[in-house]
Parts: C-alpha cells; sequence; structure tokens
C-alpha cells in the first residue's frame, strides 16, 4: 500500500511511496505529528540520480524490521533536495558542522519541531569500515531523546543559534577593491591542477564558473588543459553528448554517471566561450554535443526542460554507458569495420578489464597526435545506435525553475554565437513557458513542475536565474519584451528576498513558510550561488536601464562577500565575475537600425556576439526605441544602421560599419572562427 508521499510531484519522492517507511512529505503536519508521539523526526534528504540514496533505499528503507522500527520510534519524513533546496541548506550546514563533512543522502534526527541533534549522510545495513549501521544509529538516538532529553535540548538550541550565521555577517563599509578580482584569478591559477586541469584530486568537479572567470582575464592556458581533459574523459558522455554531474578521480576517467540539467548548462556554457575566446573547433563541437542532448532527450513535450538522468540502470552504476570488448566488437562487426576494430577500440579506451567492475568507461586519447582512427565516426554512431536499445537510466521529469533558466541563458547565447535558430527557439520557447506555466493565479513564480502542476513558492536562485536568462534571451533577439519581464523579475527579487538591514538577498521570500533560520544562499558551488547571479544580474540590468536602485542592491551582495572572494575564489568564482563587472572597465553598445529596415544591424551584431566579451552588456533596436534606456535618443547614421560604444562613462562617437565596430572593439582576427 503506498505512503503519504502518492500525492507528491517529485520523482525522488515518489520513487519512496512504496516503501514500507511510513514517510510524509516536508511540512507542519509531520512535525505536529512528531510533537503529538512525543518522538524525534527522522529526515531524510536527497535526490533522485544520487548512487547512494537508493543504496540506502534498498539495503534499509525498502527493509520491513527496518521500517517497522522506524515508524514506531520516529515520524519519518523524505525531502527532494532540489525541490526544497531552503531545507537542504539548513541540514545540510548542520550535517557539515557536526561531522565535518556532507552529501546525499543527508540523514538528519530532529526535535519536533525540526531543530536537529544528531546528523550524518549514508549508514548501511551492518556496521563497516568504523560506520555504525542505520539500527545501531536509530536504537542510540531513541534511547538518547528518553534518558539524556535536557542534553538534546541543549544541544538542539545551541544549533539553531548556529545555523545560519554567516547570512547575519554585516557588510565590509569599506569601497570595493578592484584587487580583488585579478588576486583571486591569480589563486585560481596557481591552483589549477597541472597535469588534469581542474581543481583537488577526487571526487572533482567541472569547475565551470572558475574556467569563465580564468578566460575573461585571457588565462587560456589553465581553462584549454581543463576543457581538453574534461572532453576525453570518461566524465564526457563520448556518444551522446553531456557530462556526468562529478568524477570520482582525479582525471576525469571514471565519473558518477547521473547526468544533471545544470551542470550541463554551465559546462555547454564554458566550451562555448573557449571556442569564441580560444578558437578551438573541438570546443564549439563539445558545447553543441551537450546542447542537442538536451534538447533531444531532456525536452518536455509541454515546454521546459527535464531536471535529470539517474547514474544506474538495471541496478547498477553506469551499465548504460559502458561496455566490454565483446559488446564493442559485436556492433562494429555488424557495422563493417572489423578491420579497424582494434584502433577503434584502442581509441575508445574499452579493454578487457575496464575500469568498473571489468566494463570500460569510454574516454579518449588526450594529447598531441591523438587524432581518431578511420571509421570513428561511423563507429560513434553505431555504439550510440546499439546503446538506444538498452534498458535507460531513471530520468527525473519535474522541471525547476532555476534549472530551466540557466540552460535557456546558455541556449539563447551559443544559438546567438553560433547562428543557430533552433537554439534560439528553444532559449525562447523555455523562458515564455516559464513566465506563464511556472506562475500561481496571482502571478508569483513557483519551483517545480511536473504532471501540468506547478507548486512550491520559488527561491531567490530561480528569480536570479530566470532575471539573467530574460536578459541573455534579450541580448539573443532584441526583443524588448524579454527586457520589461528582466525588470520585472528584479523588481520582484528585491521586493520579497532582500535584505534591508545587512544586504544581500535571503533564500526564501518574506512571506515564506518560516523554517528554524532564514539563510542566505552565498557559495558558488555546484552552480552560481543567488545571490551571485542576483548581482551579475542586477549589474547587467542597470546598465540596460540606467536605473541606480539596480545597481545599489548589486553593490549590497558585492559588499557582502568581496573579501570572502578574495579567499576562497573557488567557492565564490561567479560573485567575482559579477564584482568584476562592476569594479572593472565596461563597455555598453548599443545598435540602432532605421526603422524601414530593422535587420540592418544583424551584420554588427554578429561581430558582437563573435568574441567572449564578459563586460559588456548589449542593446539593439531600431531608432526611436526607448525600452531599454541604452537605446533612447540614439538615432541611426544616413538611413542605415549605428553602433554605439560606451566606455567608462563616455561613449564615442556611432560608427556604420561591421568593419569599424571591430575596430572600436579591439577585435583582431583569429583562426578557425
Amino acid at each position: 500500500m503506498p505512503n503519504r508521499l502518492a500525492e507528491e510531484t517529485s520523482p525522488y519522492l515518489l520513487q519512496h511511496k512504496d516503501n514500507p517507511v511510513d514517510w510524509r512529505p516536508w511540512g507542519e503536519e509531520a512535525r505536529a505529528a512528531a510533537r503529538e508521539r512525543d518522538v524525534p523526526i527522522l529526515l531524510s534528504i536527497g535526490y533522485s540520480a544520487c548512487h547512494w540514496c537508493h543504496v540506502m533505499e534498498h539495503e534499509s528503507f525498502e527493509d520491513e524490521a527496518v521500517a517497522t522500527y522506524m515508524n514506531e520510534h520516529f515520524v519519518p519524513i523524505k525531502v527532494d533536495r532540489e525541490e526544497r533546496p531552503d531545507v537542504d541548506a539548513i541540514y545540510m550546514e548542520a550535517v557539515q558542522a557536526m561531522t565535518g563533512h556532507g552529501g546525499w543522502p543527508l540523514t538528519a534526527f530532529c526535535d519536533p519541531d525540526g531543530v536537529p541533534f544528531h546528523c550524518g549522510t549514508y549508514f548501511p545495513p551492518q556496521p563497516r569500515q568504523g560506520m555504525p549501521s542505520f539500527q545501531m544509529v536509530m536504537e542510540a538516538v531513541d534511547a538518547a531523546w528518553h534518558s539524556q532529553r535536557d542534553g538534546i535540548r541543549n544541544a538542539a538550541a545551541r544549533t539553531r543559534e548556529q545555523l545560519g550565521a554567516l547570512s547575519r555577517i554585516p557588510p565590509s563599509t569599506d569601497d570595493l577593491d578592484p584587487g580583488i578580482v585579478s588576486q583571486a584569478v591569480a589563486t585560481l591559477a596557481e591552483q589549477i591542477d597541472p597535469v588534469h586541469g581542474g581543481f583537488g584530486t577526487a571526487p572533482k568537479f567541472p569547475p565551470a564558473s572558475a574556467l569563465d572567470l580564468l578566460l575573461a582575464h585571457g588565462l587560456g592556458e589553465p581553462v584549454e588543459l581543463t576543457l581538453d581533459a574534461m572532453a576525453s574523459g570518461g566524465i564526457h558522455d563520448q556518444l551522446g553528448g553531456g557530462f556526468a554531474r562529478y568524477s570520482v578521480d582525479g582525471a576525469w576517467l571514471v565519473p558518477h554517471f547521473g547526468k544533471m540539467l545544470y551542470d550541463n548548462a554551465l559546462l555547454a556554457r564554458s566550451y562555448l566561450r573557449g571556442w569564441l575566446e580560444l578558437g578551438h573547433d573541438r570546443y564549439r563541437e563539445v558545447s553543441a554535443g551537450v546542447l542537442d542532448w538536451v534538447l533531444r532527450e531532456m525536452r518536455g513535450p509541454e515546454g521546459g526542460f527535464f531536471s535529470a538522468l539517474d547514474a544506474d540502470s538495471e541496478g547498477e552504476e553506469g551499465r548504460f554507458y559502458t561496455w566490454t570488448p565483446m559488446e564493442a566488437r559485436t556492433v562494429l562487426e555488424d557495422a563493417g569495420l572489423d578491420h579497424t576494430e582494434a584502433a577503434l577500440l584502442a581509441y575508445l579506451g574499452i579493454t578487457a578489464h575496464g575500469q568498473l567492475d571489468g566494463r570500460s568507461v569510454l574516454h579518449l586519447p588526450l594529447g598531441v597526435g591523438a587524432e581518431p582512427p578511420p571509421g570513428y565516426a561511423q563507429a560513434r554512431a553505431a555504439l550510440f545506435s546499439a546503446r538506444e536499445s538498452r534498458i535507460r537510466p531513471g530520468l527525473d521529469d519535474k522541471r525547476l525553475t532555476a534549472w530551466n533558466a540557466l540552460m535557456a541563458g546558455v541556449l539563447a547565447e551559443a544559438g546567438a554565437a553560433l547562428e543557430e535558430p533552433r537554439y534560439i527557439d528553444a532559449a525562447v520557447s523555455c523562458v515564455e513557458f516559464l513566465l506563464d506555466a511556472m506562475r500561481d493565479d496571482e502571478g508569483r513564480l513557483l519551483r517545480t513542475y511536473k504532471g501540468g502542476r506547478a507548486r512550491l513558492n520559488a527561491y531567490l536562485e530561480d528569480h536570479a536565474y530566470l532575471l539573467e536568462a530574460l536578459l541573455d534571451v534579450y541580448e539573443a533577439t532584441f526583443e524588448s519584451r524579454f527586457f520589461e519581464s528582466a525588470r520585472e523579475i528584479a523588481d520582484t527579487m528585491i521586493e520579497r528576498f532582500a535584505d534591508p538591514e545587512h544586504g544581500g538577498f535571503f533564500t526564501t521570500s518574506n512571506d515564506h513558510e518560516t523554517l528554524i533560520t532564514r539563510r542566505k544562499d552565498l557559495d558558488d558551488h555546484p552552480a552560481p550561488s543567488g545571490n551571485s547571479s542576483a548581482a551579475r544580474g542586477l549589474l547587467r540590468l542597470a546598465a540596460l536601464s540606467g536605473e541606480a536602485v539596480y545597481e545599489e542592491h548589486a553593490v549590497g551582495v558585492l559588499r557582502l562577500l568581496a573579501e570572502p572572494a578574495r579567499n576562497h575564489p573557488q567557492a565564490l568564482a561567479y560573485l567575482l565575475s559579477a564584482l568584476d563587472l562592476e569594479v572593472s572597465p565596461t563597455r555598453e553598445v548599443a545598435l540602432v537600425a532605421p526603422e524601414a529596415r530593422p535587420d540592418a544591424i544583424d551584420a554588427m551584431a554578429a561581430v558582437m556576439r563573435s568574441r567572449y566579451r564578459p563586460r559588456t552588456v548589449l542593446a539593439g533596436g531600431v531608432e526611436k526605441t526607448a525600452v531599454p534606456a541604452l537605446l533612447a535618443q540614439r538615432p541611426a547614421l544616413h538611413g542605415g544602421p549605428a553602433a554605439y560604444v560606451c566606455e567608462n562613462f563616455a561613449c564615442r562617437a556611432p560608427v556604420a560599419t561591421p568593419e569599424a565596430l571591430a575596430a572600436e572593439l579591439g577585435d583582431t582576427a583569429t583562426d578557425g572562427r
């Protein structure tokens, strides 16, 4: 018989609806039940693509004896961290404070008000590797609840006081220091793994925001090292496109196989910008491969993009993506490639031993002279086709506003740079879906959508990412309606999320459900924080609109986080890109067409989109257009187009040709583009 999760929309929660555990969704009803029974809450947080979440479910939550104990001694609550980032962030802060590490599944024992007093992550069914069993942990917590209640109350009170302390830190009153960005960039360049790129050892996460920042400051060598290593590694799906969430080793070879929408949006953008800045066609191909995978496999019929593909299929992590030599040989021989079979297997890294329980993760040789053998394109197509007949990983088909906004933004940027209309069309369709389907009856933005139903109030990141996406779509289309929608989202974000006392923005709105603390989303790992994205979006909006209030709120974020970013650039790389936009020389470009020839600026727009221009905002339209304000009172030239370039608070004389605009911008010819 299904439990209380049966009416939820989250695929992750629905995966647990048939557990014998009497799971409840997050909410006051569950807390009230804990108070009435005078028992602790057992809070379990995870997400659909989490391998160890599936493992713990199978080992413990499907076990009748374990479930009976849970139900008798606790009120079990299950949370999808992707639907409820506010709840996840609070309890992840707690588990990190108590244990020194974090991760999912997250397991927290809380008092009936939801204040945690004992936390952990995965617990095995039997003691191993120094970990107690899940049953042992539950029995110890239950015993302490009955015999050490005062100690638990004191521990919970201390935890509650400590949670969210970073959100209460006052901002700096000093002027923003331009040297912070250059110092942070130098630190990032020093911290890059000189062999495999990226940062650290294992597990290793793609550092998209840091790469974009390094690229913006002309440090192409560490970016190229990292982009090449990731593109050739097993973390990159060599057949279907897209990237896994992280690598379990330091060489990007064996991934955790789950594919997340947000990771792929960020990486598609980094490879696109790598192509624009460094001129290597291989980066354009990787970026397009990611976006083509998203359009092919992750697009919802009603609109928007699905959230994730699971790591597991047929009960094994990575089964869908890995190969034995016999499996690959059969496909290649059927494709008539038996004459180059050995070379193709070697090039794809398929060996008898493999890297994962005798199966091989496809990866390519890296370095000079690593050219593919004859028949490689045909082999890829044949292997991809054969793989399509396998049992597929589970699909998390909910749509999240924030992640969709990230993908819409990169589709718009890529469509403009690659002159690919279907990417722009997909970006437009996505933001239209978000502005229409992801609203309640009062027009309020919502977080998640599944099965024709949008629900849960949107968070700061939903508003901030959507603000940036709308500006990206505006710059790709020059349709003023997207600029107007961006301004509306920004105004709502300021009204509902801004902290008037300390600056910056809270994760939750001022009329959100009351939680045990009201936090601020601050660090940029694995995706830009809501505050960093809000700051960058507001600065772009201020430059386009001329309205100082947007810059004031952005500076409020920067005053909070600029000094931490100096010392922790990996954790605040996107914040640094916003700070860069504020303290470095920026450029505003307005392209104006005569009313009778709105397409007269297309060639000049192509010049603007032919390079990575991180400190430039762009507006375009016909003369006498007043929205955005950057276009106001700027005429066309003698019946033809005009480009107005402004920098350091001064505007130069308009130019009338693409060549003259390129000269104004200091562009030089680059091979390959």
